[in-house]
């Protein structure tokens, strides 16, 4: 049995500036077990997410002195805590953005109290895994090291953004299978949902060029036309 427990009460903080969505919910997470702390602006809620340390913030995105984007990338150049984005937000493009810039999960308003908490489990449980019980993933000349989160080509480090990392971690841990790309935006986005292929295929694209490769001329990655996409050592794909 690998990983951490979840903790018995988790701490969350709650970065919403409308009272009517904030306080019904304050109330809701509560009696469903959490302790919930409440921010109404971005620099209130980025003070007591470093001052408090909590296990997981619920993240607005119509903050009124900052836009939580802005706030999620301040957060995340000084903190790992796991962050739900919470919006009436719903265009892909703002849901991928968000989800690139280390955000662990995204609600689009309206939603339930009983949804926010069962994806606020569900994150919790997905950070409390280990890292250090991980692999080194080796296929062909690529390792990828989930502790450090670095990666090398031939012995040369491969710099990749987390999302980039993450994809390439989870190909890796499935080499010579043929994974969706419906799988990969639910395992690696974190979107519940299909039709962002394109998302997908970008940053793949962006992964190619960054190993030296291309779809014309793949090397580690090749996709199979209306199916998804397959990591393999150089030569042995069929």
């Amino acid at each position: 049995m690998g990983g951490t427990s979840l903790p018995t009460v988790a701490r969350l903080l709650l970065i919403e500036d409308d009272l009517t969505i904030r306080t019904p919910l304050l109330r809701a997470l509560r009696e469903r077990g959490h302790a919930v702390a409440a921010a109404s602006t971005a620099l209130d809620g980025l003070r007591d997410a470093l001052d408090d340390r909590p296990d997981l913030v619920v993240l607005d995105l119509g903050l009124p002195d900052l836009d939580g984007g802005e706030l999620l990338r301040m957060l995340r150049a000084v903190s790992t805590v796991p962050v739900i984005v919470a919006t009436a937000r719903d265009d892909e493009g703002e849901i991928v953005r968000m989800l690139d810039a280390g955000a662990d999960d995204y609600l689009v308003k309206p939603f339930t109290a009983a949804q926010l908490d069962a994806r606020a489990r569900a994150v919790l449980r997905r950070s409390a895994a280990d890292p250090a019980t991980d692999p080194v993933l080796v296929v062909g000349g690529l390792r990828i090291d989930p502790r450090s989160r670095q990666v090398t080509l031939d012995g040369a480090p491969v710099e990749l953004t987390p999302r980039e990392f993450d994809l390439l971690h989870h190909l890796a841990g499935r080499p010579g299978q043929v994974v969706t790309k419906r799988e990969l935006l639910t395992e690696v986005w974190r979107i519940p949902y299909g039709g962002a292929d394109k998302t997908v295929d970008v940053h793949l694209s962006w992964l190619r060029r960054k190993l030296g490769e291309s779809a014309q001329e793949p090397r580690y990655l090749h996709t199979v036309r209306g199916v998804g996409v397959r990591l393999d050592v150089p030569g042995s794909n069929p």
